[in-house]
């Protein structure tokens, strides 16, 4: 496991947005999402504390999507179009880091991904977050 003070440099693909990021559990927090906007962007994400991110370059050039309740803020470079973080809707005081925007790391570093429920949103339900299933990969 790695030191929880470790900071990540990261960037979208062009290079356009830059910043370092220091995640709350290492990369022990990946996860994935089924709710309809997550399955489109298909990222696995990791968590940061909202204090946690420095942005090095291109903060005031990021594009905001919002839908739905508008809670969640979702964050990419408005260039290459590259996800790059968002504050969750489940839990507003952090950010869900795009792990593929980490440098040295690749979604396919991961041979299980946990994915939340986002269709059945635990901010709407009074059970606790649910899990959709989990999604693996087995290279060849």
């Amino acid at each position: 496991m790695e030191p929880v003070s470790r900071k990540h440099l990261a960037s979208c693909h062009c290079g356009g947005v830059q910043f370092e990021v220091r995640l709350t559990d290492g990369l022990n927090t990946i996860r994935r999402c089924s709710c309809s906007y997550c399955r489109m962007r298909g990222a696995i994400a990791v968590s940061a504390q909202l204090d946690g991110i420095n942005f090095l370059k291109g903060e005031d050039s990021l594009t905001l999507y919002q839908f739905n309740t508008k809670t969640a803020k979702h964050y990419f470079c408005p260039v290459c179009g590259i996800y790059t973080h968002h504050q969750r809707r489940s839990n507003p005081n952090q950010f869900g880091i795009n792990v593929a925007c980490l440098e040295g790391v690749s979604p396919f570093d991961f041979a299980e991904v946990v994915v939340n429920d986002g269709v059945n949103h635990p901010s709407d339900a009074s059970s606790g977050p649910l899990i959709a299933g989990i999604l693996r990969y087995s290279p060849t």
